[in-house]
């Protein structure tokens, strides 16, 4: 009985300590259960509205589609618990302060054990897993972004995409996929290594240039590997620079020093994202 107890005593320690409370900020939005014809399993939607948004019934926003969206603005809902970007915070601070130009985002909650299949674009032979990314694009362009478009003051030709490690390699993939549709690429720590580098092959493979601009990064301390991991990052780099990408144009590029491949750290790093790809001087006023 007293050994029932004691483990009784530390499972409740441990719900308690894998519990964490609420950090959401601003106007926020959800869409639970939210249908594909395209993929097995439902998917909850979040959205981020900016200040003033009911204030203002005329105005129109851009929109960042970004994935792993129970990461992005509730510790709450974090795969681990209390880890999020702080997206929510980082947007309601630089739009009050006039850094960057409002917009609308909206996460996307992954998909569980199917995350891998959807965030990749073939199978990986030494995994032996991947390759729907083609359907999970499909999903956002064909069900979710005229479902958003036609429920919020959206500005549909002014649409982004954004994640990180896988999340980061599928808005890389498919944002050029779909250069008519993608605007903004926010593509932190992507998973190069994937498919033995298929991104860099998917880049070559461009007959020309996209018009999207594109943020990338990397940190220096991902991985048992580092080395490795910048490496790649700068291996995606130079693909596109060959492309026709232009630093500190339309391509920025970030290797953030002492970073691990974690939510913090791409939370303390999410400021210089938006400011690089909505500025305040860009795009529909």
């Amino acid at each position: 009985m007293r050994f029932l107890l004691v483990l009784l005593a530390l499972l409740a320690g441990l719900s308690a300590q894998a519990e964490a409370p609420s950090s959401l900020t601003g106007d926020i939005r959800y869409q639970l259960g939210f249908h594909s014809q395209f993929l097995p399993n439902d998917r909850d939607i979040v959205v981020y509205l900016p200040p003033g948004y009911d204030q203002h019934p005329k105005r129109r926003y851009p929109v960042l589609y970004m994935q792993d969206g129970q990461n992005l603005f509730d510790g709450a809902t974090s795969f681990i618990p209390g880890q999020e970007w702080r997206a929510d915070e980082t947007a309601e601070a630089l739009i009050g302060s006039g850094k960057i130009r409002p917009l609308i985002i909206v996460g996307i909650y992954n998909g569980g054990d199917s995350r891998i299949d959807d965030y990749t674009q073939i199978a990986d032979s030494d995994i032996k897993a991947g390759g729907k990314a083609e359907l999970y694009g499909r999903l956002i362009v064909e069900e979710l972004k005229p479902f958003i478009d036609s429920h919020y003051r959206t500005i549909p030709s002014e649409t982004g995409l954004g994640g990180a490690s896988l999340g980061g390699l599928v808005s890389l993939y498919l944002g050029l996929k779909y250069p008519d549709i993608f605007n903004e690429l926010a593509v932190l720590s992507p998973s190069v290594w994937w498919g033995k580098r298929q991104i860099l092959r998917d880049v070559a493979a461009l007959p020309a240039k996209t018009p999207a601009r594109i943020w990338l990064d990397v940190g220096t301390d991902e991985s048992q590997t580092p080395v490795k991991v910048v490496e790649d990052a700068r291996a995606l780099r130079d693909a596109l620079e060959t492309k026709g990408w232009v630093l500190g144009s339309d391509f920025g590029y970030l290797e953030a020093e002492g970073e691990a491949h974690n939510e913090a750290a791409w939370s303390r790093r999410f400021d210089r994202v938006l400011e690089f790809l909505y500025p305040p001087n860009q795009g529909t006023p």
